[in-house]
């Protein structure tokens, strides 16, 4: 009885007094106020000026300057070549990125660390490397370079060039993603539709995919992102051919080396643009993952 009592004191009192004290964790007004505006001035002066300056040039003879740039032949083949690059990089790196995931999140096998330590390469690795690694494999000189020739097979300075460099610069990101979500899940809810008879692909298509939505279109708008505007590793494998192998950025930069800055910065603008999407988008999905959150939270209470 007594220990009971005392047990129930302490209880009253921890539900009395306040845990930690709330000036512990909150810093006086001027060192708040420096803060906030250290950190927003900071990102006005480092991303919200650049943008505006890229929209202001751009602008800066007109409409009809801006869209005749837009639609001249170089520039909308460029924006095709984009387009088609990431329409096939992105598709590939989703299914990758899934089966990555799926396999490292839901199995104990060896071999499980060296292929996350894989998965990060292209993280630590400069996308310039990542184009010459192909230059070494696939030039005139390079390890494939004569059966390549021998069989009238061109990849470097051709679209397939330029799609593997972005694949290879790209297909961390679907996979980083999903991998933490996933082993945050863990397995039960697969182990329960499996033991009620489901297969793997329905417990998949069923299960795992619907709780990892939010998470696998997160990563693939950061993949798309990439993929539009990679500069790096695509300069090295294109061989900047003017109308054929520029993608968008390269065709920013060959616009700018002749100081037709116009049209350079209308070019740029779509990119600019891209990005401005791919936040909008980025911001959506997390509040819904937020709302998500929130509902299971309501439904399920501790």
């Amino acid at each position: 009885m007594a220990s009971a009592a005392t047990s129930l004191t302490h209880s009253r009192a921890s539900l009395q007094e306040p845990a930690f004290s709330p000036g512990a964790t909150l810093e006086p007004f001027w060192v708040r106020a420096l803060l906030i505006t250290t950190a927003l001035a900071f990102a006005a002066l480092f991303l919200l000026v650049p943008l505006l300056a890229v929209f202001a040039e751009a602008f800066r003879k007109g409409w009809q300057a801006y869209f005749a740039a837009i639609i001249e032949p170089d520039a909308l083949s460029a924006i095709r070549l984009t387009l088609l690059t990431a329409a096939i990089a992105v598709p590939l790196n989703l299914v990758f990125g899934v089966a990555a995931a799926w396999s490292i999140a839901k199995f104990e096998f060896r071999g499980k660390s060296l292929l996350l330590t894989l998965i990060d390469l292209p993280f630590s690795v400069s996308p310039v490397i990542s184009g010459l690694i192909y230059v070494l494999l696939f030039g005139a000189h390079g390890w494939f370079g004569a059966w390549l020739l021998e069989h009238d097979v061109q990849i470097l300075f051709a679209v397939p060039g330029i799609v593997l460099a972005t694949i290879f610069v790209t297909f961390p990101f679907v996979a980083r993603e999903l991998i933490p979500l996933m082993q945050v899940q863990g397995n039960e809810e697969e182990e329960a539709a499996l033991v009620l008879g489901a297969s793997g692909w329905r417990t998949f298509w069923h299960v795992t995919l619907p709780n990892i939505k939010w998470g696998l279109l997160y990563g693939v708008i950061l993949c798309n992102a990439r993929a539009m505007g990679e500069f790096g590793a695509v300069s090295v494998v294109s061989g900047h051919i003017r109308g054929e192998t520029n993608t968008m950025p390269l065709q920013v930069e060959i616009l700018y080396n002749e100081y037709n800055f116009a049209a350079a910065f209308a070019v740029a603008s779509l990119l600019a643009l891209l990005a401005l999407v791919t936040l909008a988008l980025k911001s959506l999905i997390e509040w819904r993952v937020q709302q998500s959150v929130s509902k299971n939270t309501l439904e399920n209470p501790a």
